[in-house]
């Protein structure tokens, strides 16, 4: 039975935040609002929850999954950042993009692109899933809630529970999530490349 759960969007109760981040302590499996749309998360060295989330989205091998950061600094930690793309890169966090780069060593090889070895990394504007990833004390890995055959991602916890309660341990409800998937900026290659339009302004890019 999924646990819903009811986190004040401004000022996120320790407890409740804490009850959702002990479940992914526990290997559980939860949806949460973000700045764009709600997520799926799991702990990092979660493999049956990155198997649970590629199920229920039907992936494939060339889906980037998301290390969902605090700030600046401990998204450094996972992600390879050269110094031609760290002021662009620190100008847009925290915001409503992803950015595609290289994975360190940190990052479980099964979460990362198989021929890239690349993976997305994101800060989000969000308060919940800022607090969420505070109490963690590293990434959450996530992926947007965009269902196989959808062309727009959940964005209200009642939606979550009667689609796919029964796949999920805890759904949070916090306030309104944003609506628009971010904005994808690949870092892999010679130049930024956009790899998604969505939330962010990527005009610079253009």
């Amino acid at each position: 039975m999924v646990t819903l759960l009811n986190i004040h969007p401004e000022n996120p109760q320790n407890r409740m935040i804490e009850k959702a981040a002990q479940t992914l302590r526990d290997g559980g499996l939860i949806a949460y609002p973000t700045d764009s749309c709600y997520a799926l998360g799991c702990a990092l060295d979660n493999k049956a929850g990155i198997e649970r989330i590629t199920r229920i989205r039907q992936l494939d091998s060339k889906h980037h999954f998301t290390l969902m950061c605090r700030d600046f600094a401990q998204l450094g930690q996972f992600v390879i950042v050269d110094n031609s793309d760290f002021r662009v890169i620190k100008s847009m966090t925290p915001g409503p993009y992803t950015f595609i780069m290289k994975a360190t060593k940190e990052v479980p090889r099964r979460m990362m692109h198989a021929k890239k070895h690349s993976v997305g990394a994101r800060i989000p504007q969000n308060v919940t899933a800022l607090a969420l990833v505070e109490a963690m004390g590293e990434p959450i890995l996530s992926s947007t809630l965009l269902l196989p055959g959808a062309e727009d991602p959940l964005t209200q916890a009642d939606d979550v529970v009667d689609q796919i309660g029964h796949d999920v341990d805890v759904v949070i409800e916090s306030g309104v999530p944003g609506t628009v998937p971010t904005s994808v900026i690949d870092f892999t290659g010679r130049e930024p490349e956009v790899a998604r339009v969505g939330a962010g302004d990527v005009s610079r890019f253009e």
